[in-house]
């Protein structure tokens, strides 16, 4: 089959507005100053698709936002990246998502969404077939993000990419609405691989021992999974193989923004470049720990060389 990009990416492209650190003391004082200030892409996808470029893999983005300020420096920004933008939608009737990222001193961040945004408004008339042809890898970044992709939406597209020999991957939000692996019995099938973290991976199936989660996936159908465990490294299982993977152990964290999405694209990544499951996870524990060190999502991956000097220390 011919593949003329690596990774097709579909899921959310937004901006963030990050200001580090800041405390609940704003609330009360009304105005506390910020070390950084900043504005930077952001989404699950755009995330995916920007490191993923960087690595140097090739990136098709599939991502609805608004005709607007936002939605023209998000399509900048992709195009000097090196993406196929040939299905990065832009509809006048949308503003496109901004969300305000407050970070706090130990690196967490705290949110403030807009409702009006694109951020939740893809939906499966958004996503050609043409899209999905000529890829190797599809991401679908993230489960729970989209009101409008339930079980039966999700198991079309999988079955649609799927069916066009690509290999199938998913990270995913924590359930909005109680969710169960019951809700998502037909689409979950499909997956080769997922990528939750363990609180998202924990709500969802109601265990909190990492082999029950992994099991859970498995005995839904999928074919591997990844969980991220933060500055534990990430748990790896699929009906073969178990592998605790360590975190990079000199890593300074300043934001954890994007540092999933990061972790998923260099996890990604690994695959396409034909490592195994371990190193996998190494290289993805590797990039995740660059990202955790600059502000914003994305800004601290440079090239696939880069990740590689981390991840020999691991």
């Amino acid at each position: 089959m011919e593949h003329n990009t690596d990774f097709i990416i579909i899921g959310a492209s937004i901006l963030d507005v990050l200001a580090q650190p800041v405390t609940a003391e704003v609330f009360e004082t009304g105005s506390v100053p910020a070390r950084h200030i900043a504005l930077h892409t952001g989404g699950d996808a755009l995330n995916e698709a920007t490191v993923l470029s960087s690595l140097g893999a090739s990136v098709r983005l599939v991502s609805k936002m608004g005709a607007d300020y936002a939605g023209d420096y998000i399509r900048k920004h992709c195009q000097r990246a090196g993406m196929d933008v040939s299905f990065l939608r832009q509809d006048a009737a949308l503003e496109t998502g901004v969300n305000l990222v407050l970070v706090d001193d130990s690196g967490e961040r705290h949110f403030i969404t807009s409702q009006n945004g694109s951020l939740r408004k893809l939906y499966p008339a958004d996503i050609s077939d043409t899209s999905l042809s000529g890829g190797r890898y599809l991401c679908f970044a993230s489960i729970f993000v989209f009101p409008a992709f339930d079980d039966h939406a999700l198991s079309e597209l999988f079955s649609l990419a799927k069916d066009k020999g690509l290999v199938l991957c998913a990270d995913m939000t924590k359930p909005k609405c109680g969710e169960t692996p019951e809700h998502l019995k037909t689409s979950l099938p499909l997956l080769d691989y997922i990528f939750p973290n363990y609180e998202e991976a924990r709500l969802f199936t109601g265990f909190t021992d990492w082999d029950r989660i992994a099991d859970t996936f498995l005995g839904y159908g999928v074919g591997c999974v990844v969980l991220k465990a933060g500055s534990k490294g990430c748990f790896i299982k699929n009906r073969r193989e178990r592998h605790w993977i360590p975190a990079y152990p000199h890593a300074c964290c300043l934001d954890t923004t994007g540092a999933g999405d990061t972790f998923t694209a260099c996890f990604l990544d690994a695959l396409n470049q034909g490592m195994t499951l371990p190193d996998c996870g190494r290289f993805a524990n590797a990039g995740a720990s660059v990202c955790i060190e600059r502000l914003g999502a994305t800004g601290g991956i440079e090239s696939r060389e880069q990740v590689m000097t981390r991840y020999w220390e691991i």
